[in-house]
This record gives C-alpha cells, sequence and structure tokens, in this order.
C-alpha cells in the first residue's frame, strides 16, 4: 500500500541554512547591500550557503532579513527569503525565526553570519555533517592561530577592538570561552614562538549549528551578563550551562574577522586583489 500523501514522518528531515541579514548595523548601516569588489556582501555570503546547502544534501537554504531591500535583492538573486521583526538583534534570533516558519521543523539549524564572505563552503557541510554527529546544542568552528596570524589579529584590534573573537577550547574541543579580547595571555612568547609555528590563540569563525530544541531554549531566556558585556550571543549557550563544541578548520586564504566596518570592508577588497576572490561569479 502506498504512504498517504504528506506524510512527512516518512521523509528525511531536511536541516536548514539560515544567512541573517539584518540592514540596521550600528556601526555599519545598511550592511548587506555595501559592496566588495563589485558584488555585495549578501551576494557572496548567499552563493556560499547555497553551494554548501548544496554539498550537504537534505539542506534547505533561507536568507532571514528584516527589511525589504535586502528581501528584494536577495529574491533578483534567486533565493528564499524569510522576513523577520527588525527587534531581533542577534543572528541566532533570526535563524530561530526562519525555522520556525517551515512547514516541517529542521533537525539542524545553521547560522552562517551574513558578514561573513570568505567560509569555504565545504567548511560549511563539514560543520553540519559534525553536528548531524553530535549531541552538543552548538557546534562551531574555530581556527588556530600561526604568528603571523596572530600578529595581524592584534594590529587590526588596534583600530577595532571589537572585531574579530578568539576561543578558548578544552582538549575535547568543547568550548571553555569566546571573547572579543584576544585570549589565552601568553607568558614567555617568545619562547613558545621558537618552540611551536602555531601560537595557543584560536579565531572564531562566525558560523554556527545548532539542534531546534538547544536553539529554541536559547531563544527563551534573556541574554546572560557576559553575552551582553561582550556582545557575544554563544556566550548565551555558555551561561546557560549547555555545551558549545568546536572543530578545528584549517586557515582560509583570505584571512579576516566578519565584515563590521568601513575599514574591513576595504580589507576584503584588500584580500581579493591580493589573493583573488575565492567565489567568483
Amino acid at each position: 500500500m502506498s504512504p498517504p500523501p504528506h506524510r512527512l514522518a516518512d521523509q528525511p528531515a531536511r536541516d536548514l541554512l539560515v544567512v541573517p541579514a539584518r540592514y540596521g548595523s550600528t556601526r555599519l548601516p545598511g550592511k548587506p547591500l555595501r559592496a566588495i569588489a563589485g558584488r555585495t556582501l549578501l551576494e557572496r555570503v548567499a552563493q556560499v550557503a547555497a553551494t554548501a546547502a548544496a554539498l550537504a544534501g537534505t539542506c534547505d537554504m533561507v536568507v532571514a532579513t528584516d527589511d525589504e531591500r535586502v528581501a528584494d535583492h536577495a529574491r533578483a538573486l534567486g533565493h528564499e527569503v524569510a522576513m523577520t521583526a527588525a527587534a531581533i538583534e542577534s543572528g541566532s534570533g533570526r535563524a530561530y525565526v526562519a525555522a520556525c516558519q517551515r512547514a516541517a521543523p529542521p533537525g539542524i539549524v545553521v547560522n552562517l553570519q551574513g558578514d561573513a564572505p570568505f567560509v569555504p563552503p565545504a567548511l560549511v557541510a563539514a560543520l553540519l555533517a559534525a553536528a548531524r554527529r553530535s549531541a552538543a546544542a552548538c557546534v562551531t568552528p574555530v581556527v588556530r592561530l600561526d604568528w603571523a596570524a596572530l600578529d595581524r589579529l592584534r594590529a587590526h584590534k588596534r583600530d577595532s577592538p571589537f572585531s574579530g573573537t578568539t576561543c578558548v577550547r578544552g582538549e575535547d574541543g568543547d568550548a571553555l570561552w569566546f571573547s572579543k579580547a584576544i585570549l589565552p595571555a601568553i607568558r614567555d612568547e617568545a619562547g613558545l614562538r621558537a618552540a611551536d609555528p602555531l601560537s595557543p590563540v584560536y579565531r572564531h569563525l562566525g558560523l554556527y549549528a545548532y539542534r531546534l530544541a538547544a536553539l529554541a531554549r536559547f531563544e527563551a531566556a534573556p541574554p546572560g551578563r557576559y553575552e551582553r558585556l561582550e556582545g557575544l550571543e554563544q556566550l548565551r549557550f555558555l551561561e546557560l550551562g549547555m555545551s558549545v563544541h568546536t572543530i578545528a578548520a584549517d586557515p582560509p586564504a583570505h584571512s579576516m574577522s566578519g565584515i563590521d566596518t568601513a575599514a574591513d570592508l576595504a580589507l576584503a577588497e584588500e584580500l581579493i586583489h591580493r589573493h583573488g576572490d575565492p567565489h567568483p561569479a
């Protein structure tokens, strides 16, 4: 006998990849529509997301925004749009609302921050695969910095102190903390530089894969104290006692933090000029 129509339980659960694209950024208004080497930030990030969803399989992709200008641009690029309230300030919150709008609830929700144009699609797909295997509330990638990359991050933070996030992680890969400061502080740095080409600092990449139930709990809770102080939403998971697992990723050729300021836009264009476009149209 044929199964009844629309029997979703007999169909494989589909995951959801969300690109939150908030128009009203305080430091860079209209950020999703800003151009980087002739293509908008949204166009670049959405291309990464769509490619990653195809690589992962059984995964849909949607742009979540609060602004019709961003929505119109996303639709013109051929992407599905979820409209979300302007009052939602976090990418996680926008991803949760987009997930709740689906006809069937996704198992895993991936939040690819809308200001991360250089994330490799293969890394996004690998993160989703890791989340499918893990019981953690959230899975996110980190990159261990070599000393030259750490020096560049320090120099960048002199002008943009809240651009770029570091992660302290345990031996099992679970995150112990995230900060806009460069953690850990390093004693005897000269000796460590001589002994190891890699520093002990991990830079966090703005990419998350959540279990839907964990994301619902996150959204039901108020922002945590340290979340507010640091301006880092992932700290809410840790303050609630939920696990955040990290996977180590290779440093991307175009290595930089998210696009938060006009200086970041200029740096992104410089990287494209120096290394080529990682995701050409």
